[in-house]
Formats: C-alpha cells, structure tokens, sequence
C-alpha cells in the first residue's frame, strides 16, 4: 500500500511539473525550437521523403530564363514568408514555430533538388508551409524552376531584389499611393455589370 501512495505521489509530482513547465509553452509558437527537437524534425523529413524523389536531379536545364521564371514566382508567391532574398526575415517569417528557414543557410542549400521539391510540391506537416501541389506539367515545371531560384538565393543581386519588389503583391492602399488599380478592383475589358431587368 505504502508503495502505491508513493507511486501515486510521484505521478501527480511528474503531472504537475509537466504542466507547470511543459504545458503552457507546449502549444506556443513563441519558442525557437530545441536543437534536438530540430534534428529528431530534420531525420523525419528525409525518412518520410521517397528514396527516388530524394534522389532526382532538376530535370530542367539551368538558363536565364529559367532562373526569371523562378525569380518572379518566388516573389508573387513565396517571399511574403520567406523574404526576396529567402532569409525568412518577414512580418511573419520569424511567428511560425518552427520559424520559415533561412533559404540561403547550408542547410537548406544541402539538400538535394528531389528534396527541395518535394517541400515546395507537398508543403511541410505542423509549419506554416503549404502544399503546392502541381495540377499538370506546366506547374510542375515552375517548382523545378523555384528550385533553381532556391539554389540562386546566396548569389542574388542587389538588381534581382529590385525587379522581385516590383513584383511582390501589393495590398490596395499601396496600389492606390502608386495611382493604380487593384487587382480586385480591375474590371476585364469590355466588362459591364450585370443587369437586371424586370
């Protein structure tokens, strides 16, 4: 009996511990996460990812062209979490547990191109990453082609991020200061409302 109260005690010891200290972080996406948290995370990620996936190579052929491509999708999609240089310091970059990495770190920059697309194909359980999935060959082509955008990202030029500015979504108060229509607002030519007559 004695053994059972003792073991009893210890339970709700360990149970209030963990709700003291462990609990009430447990769901936040305040903390940087802990450095065996983000191994244990990275050896999933390469386990869940297919042997043949993790192995291919970009099978579209660097060019200027490809890398524009890539350039002006990363800045229309990508870079309101990850920066026009990739580094991840955004309004919201640094809020997402874990925080989006920086696209130029050797880590990243390790992976293989299957691995990088597959990130950008599938998106990454339990971030804030989505899946964005190709529906046909021409989207596949444009997440080969952020790939070769991704690999670019240590060399990018001061140029490059200008163009990727001018590209970036801009919410409808910033197209007014400039004096244009929002895309929102704008009306296909040849477009008149609709209508109703009784």
């Amino acid at each position: 009996m004695k053994r059972l109260v003792a073991l009893l005690v210890m339970l709700i010891l360990v149970c209030g511990a963990a709700y003291f200290f462990v609990l009430p972080d447990f769901f936040s996406a305040r903390k940087e996460p802990a450095a065996p948290e983000a191994m244990l995370v990275r050896k999933l990620r390469r386990l869940a990812i297919p042997k043949a996936i993790r192995e291919r190579v970009n099978p579209i052929g660097l060019s200027a062209e490809v890398l524009a491509e890539g350039r002006a999708h990363f800045a229309d999609h990508c870079a309101v979490c990850h920066g026009n240089d990739g580094r991840g310091q955004t309004e919201m970059g640094p809020n997402f547990y874990p925080p989006v990495p920086d696209m130029t770190s050797p880590e990243i920059q390790s992976l293989s191109d299957g691995e990088i697309y597959y990130a950008i194909r599938n998106g990454v359980r339990f971030t804030g990453m989505p899946a964005w999935e190709s529906h046909g060959a021409e989207e596949d082509w444009s997440n080969w082609q952020l790939v070769h955008f991704i690999r670019h990202l240590p060399k990018i030029t001061k140029d490059e991020l200008a163009e990727m500015k001018r590209l970036n979504p801009k919410d409808p108060e910033e197209h007014a200061e400039h004096g244009e229509e929002s895309p929102k607002e704008r009306k296909p030519p040849g477009h008149e409302p609709h209508r109703h007559e009784h």
